[in-house]
């Protein structure tokens, strides 16, 4: 009979190998936190100011923008200060919230990929209809779909996970709660569970995979049938930030389940292939939108000139943009 306490909180090991440079991943971290802030904050303060981001492209990369603030904000903090102390302990409520919020935030920024791929198949297949279908009702229901989505696929897993006695060892190998990790140290079977979590996992990402990829075989056709070179010039440039976005999504999404799947990869080889990958994605998601396209290049340059003096480090900027 076991006679142990159940566990109250966990330990965070991190990345126990790399101790002697947990200054310098404290500060490569913090900068890119920083720079994920600033980026998508950039992106919603932006689309909620200026008047001529209004259209539904721009409702929903708000909506992406906030989800990758709530991504990041949820682990990376929780990070930072493992990297400066000893023993990082969590309670286990805290471990499960963390866990929940960072898993249904990832779904759910694939699902809104998901909403931004249907709105391009809208705008360049349907472009007459275009205001009539995306209608400010219609983006609304949409937004709740993605967050929805995001949030009942996570949810049974979850649920079952932090019903699961623990009853030591409370080491948990990864720099915060990753569902698999946590899992291993119940004492229980979790065969069941992990088939579960598995099964979730997969049907997300190919669900929205999926559709994402039938949206651009239809956006590919229509464009294709396109008369001048510059209708499907436009046509590929209202696009190529999205699929951007999406390829290194799923392609990072791919490396950290294989990083998992595979034998051959050390505990701190995976953990640090599923710590960039959260980082990754919010990361790069503004700069890639910010640099391929015009109309938030120019909202940033209206928003430095409404000053009405241009300090000479916002002209270096203006002049850059331009």
């Amino acid at each position: 009979m076991n006679t142990s306490q159940p566990v109250s909180e966990f330990i965070i090991v991190g990345l126990s190998e790399f101790r002697d440079k947990h200054v310098i991943m404290f500060v490569v971290f913090l900068l890119a936190y920083m720079t994920i802030l600033g980026g998508n904050l950039m992106i919603i303060y932006l689309v909620r100011t200026d008047s001529k981001l209004n259209s539904p492209m721009y409702f929903f990369l708000h909506n992406l923008s906030f989800v990758d603030i709530v991504y990041t904000s949820v682990t990376i903090p929780n990070m930072l200060s493992g990297f400066l102390t000893e023993i990082k302990t969590i309670s286990t409520s805290g471990c499960f919230l963390q866990m929940y919020w960072f898993i249904s935030m990832a779904v759910t920024g694939r699902a809104l990929l998901t909403v931004m791929a249907f709105d391009r198949y809208v705008a360049i297949c349907n472009p007459l209809r275009y205001t009539a279908i995306m209608t400010r009702k219609v983006r609304v229901l949409l937004i709740f779909g993605a967050w929805g989505f995001g949030m009942l696929c996570t949810l049974p897993t979850i649920s079952m996970t932090s019903m699961l006695p623990f009853c030591g060892p409370k080491h948990v190998q990864h720099c915060f709660c990753d569902p698999s990790s946590v899992m291993k140290l119940a004492c229980d079977d979790i065969s069941f569970i992990s088939r579960l979590s598995l099964s979730s996992a997969v049907f997300a990402l190919l669900t929205t995979l999926t559709l994402i990829l039938s949206s651009y075989v239809v956006i590919g056709v229509s464009i294709v049938r396109m008369g001048s070179s510059e209708s499907r010039r436009k046509a590929f440039t209202t696009c190529a930030a999205h699929l951007t976005v999406v390829s290194i999504s799923y392609v990072s999404a791919s490396f950290v389940y294989i990083s998992y799947r595979v034998g051959n990869f050390s505990s701190d080889v995976r953990i640090i292939v599923a710590v960039l990958y959260s980082a990754l994605t919010p990361l790069l998601n503004p700069m890639i939108y910010s640099l391929r396209n015009k109309e938030l290049r120019d909202a940033v340059r209206r928003v430095l000139c409404r000053r009405r003096a241009v300090s000479p480090q916002a002209k270096k900027i203006i002049t850059t943009l331009s």
